[in-house]
């Protein structure tokens, strides 16, 4: 008899320290789904105004944060592909997804992230090799097309405009990257580039909007983070980054380039860091899949396009195949792998 109290009292223990855990490993789980949940619904609340933002989890209201200043560093077009060279993803080889009305708004994900263990940024013999390199360096982008022209070309002949919403590890303070948008006019002429822009020297002027600063996000957690783009027509541009149980935002006025009125094409990926760079993850066992998701006021699929990227930054993965979905998110995806 007292063996058999001694036994029960025992497995009574045992299950009064398994049954907090399971509830503890339950807590885990809820949390992540709320937090998922919360990153979906910061992205689409606008920043009250123009400005540098920063929220935090579960709080859904934008506090004003301060901006920083970046010197532009040119995240390139792709005019210096050497035929012949590996078609690795980025630098015009990459999938965009493209529609016949105006996007509002685009949001880049990465699904399925596995595999990655190291990444380093390295220069492009092409480029100069240029850019900001070694270990951990990288940038996401989600790049319009660089085929439509607008008022902010000032009628010049062949001027085309071409937005950028961009996360840069360590872009101009070491362990703090930065949230922005860089702003291009292509082929604006060798007329002196508008006030507040700077020329690259062959014909085109570009410049960064104000940015959000946040502590630099390791490239193997990537899986993790979600950018988010939009345009409004006589209202704000916006780049948000959500990560875990944060989210940075950096505003500015649609008139800069006035996208909203043409954009229809979206390229997103993890590429180097400015300069023509390349993103180069560990030889073996990386598998990524590429989401893009598109606002444009229709449900129908849009199209995925081959060989239509427009940054000049690359990384060393070979890309998939690329397939298209409609409905209330019309969306691409696409896998890069080695």
């Amino acid at each position: 008899m007292q063996a058999k109290f001694k036994f029960a009292l025992l497995a009574g223990l045992v299950s009064a320290a398994v049954v907090p855990a399971a509830f503890a490993a339950n807590d885990g789980i809820v949390e992540q789904m709320a937090k998922a949940s919360w990153r979906g619904d910061i992205a689409q609340i606008a920043a009250p105004s123009e400005g540098c933002y920063h929220a935090t989890y579960p709080s859904v209201v934008w506090e004003q944060v301060a901006c920083q200043q970046l010197a532009p560093r040119a995240h390139s077009v792709p005019r210096q592909i050497v035929f012949g060279q590996e078609q690795t993803a980025g630098n015009g080889n990459d999938y965009t997804l493209n529609t016949t009305s105006a996007i509002t708004k685009a949001v880049g994900s990465f699904p399925t992230y596995s595999g990655v263990t190291s990444e380093k940024s390295v220069g492009v013999a092409a480029y100069g090799g240029g850019g900001i390199l070694g270990a951990n360096e990288y940038s996401l982008q989600m790049n319009t097309s660089f085929n439509n022209t607008t008022a902010a070309c000032k009628g010049h002949s062949g001027c085309v405009v071409w937005q950028q919403f961009i996360y840069a590890t360590d872009y101009e303070t070491e362990g703090k990257g930065a949230v922005f948008m860089q702003d291009w006019l292509i082929n604006y002429g060798s007329s002196r580039c508008p006030s507040g822009f700077g020329s690259d020297g062959e014909g085109d002027c570009y410049k960064n909007s104000s940015a959000t600063e946040l502590a630099d996000i390791p490239p193997t957690a990537l899986g993790g983070v979600t950018l988010t783009g939009t345009a409004a027509t006589g209202g704000n541009d916006t780049t948000v980054v959500t990560y875990d149980g944060d989210a940075y935002t950096t505003t500015q006025k649609d008139s800069t380039l006035d996208i909203a009125s043409v954009w229809n094409q979206v390229e997103y990926n993890i590429v180097g860091d400015a300069g023509g760079s390349e993103a180069e993850f560990n030889t073996s066992g990386v598998s990524i899949k590429v989401n893009v998701a598109a606002t444009d006021g229709s449900t129908s699929a849009p199209s995925c396009e081959a060989n239509t990227g427009t940054t000049g930054e690359s990384n060393n993965l070979t890309l998939g195949s690329c397939t298209a979905s409609g409905g209330s998110t019309p969306s691409i995806s696409f896998t890069e792998s080695n």
